[in-house]
């Protein structure tokens, strides 16, 4: 063996003759977790999407008690020098969940949206891979015929066995 030809994941040559990894027994999940890593996805769990998120919910959640305790801060005095305060803290708390809850948003549909991208993606390549792989009724193999993409698509019948 050459240093050239090339060579599976667990450094076995792979076999001649031009077979895919596909035909050698590995899996539509495995192919899809090979083909997920050749895009270069970055992780939905990387350390600073990861950091912004657990700052959003931070953010969030002090929010909800700054806005909790200016509310019962206010309601505690007579004096309205401190009502004002409490106003305006709690004010302040509201505007902080408003931020955090976008933040928190923002970073957890970014890792749930690029994950469901790259499966569309996936899903749109096998597609592809199987109609092309359907001969066209009456003629030669090859790529089918639009008259027959469209039956085989839209048709609610059976495929004919």
């Amino acid at each position: 063996m050459t240093p050239t030809e090339p060579r599976a994941q667990n450094g076995e040559p792979r076999a001649q003759g031009g077979t895919s990894r596909a035909q050698d027994g590995e899996s539509r999940a495995d192919r899809f977790v090979r083909e997920l890593a050749d895009l270069r996805i970055p992780d939905p769990a990387a350390a600073r999407a990861g950091l912004w998120l657990r700052l959003g919910g931070t953010l969030m959640a002090l929010g909800l008690v700054l806005a909790l305790s200016a509310y019962f801060l206010s309601h505690t005095t007579q004096n309205p020098l401190d009502q004002r305060d409490a106003l305006a803290l709690g004010l302040g708390g509201i505007a902080a969940t408003v931020v955090g809850a976008a933040l928190f948003l923002r970073y957890s549909l970014t890792g749930f949206l690029r994950f469901w991208m790259a499966r569309q993606s996936y899903d749109l390549a096998v597609l592809a891979d199987r109609l092309r792989a359907v001969p066209s009724r009456g003629t030669t193999p090859g790529p089918p015929a639009e008259k027959d993409l469209n039956h085989d698509l839209t048709s609610t019948d059976a495929a004919p066995r």
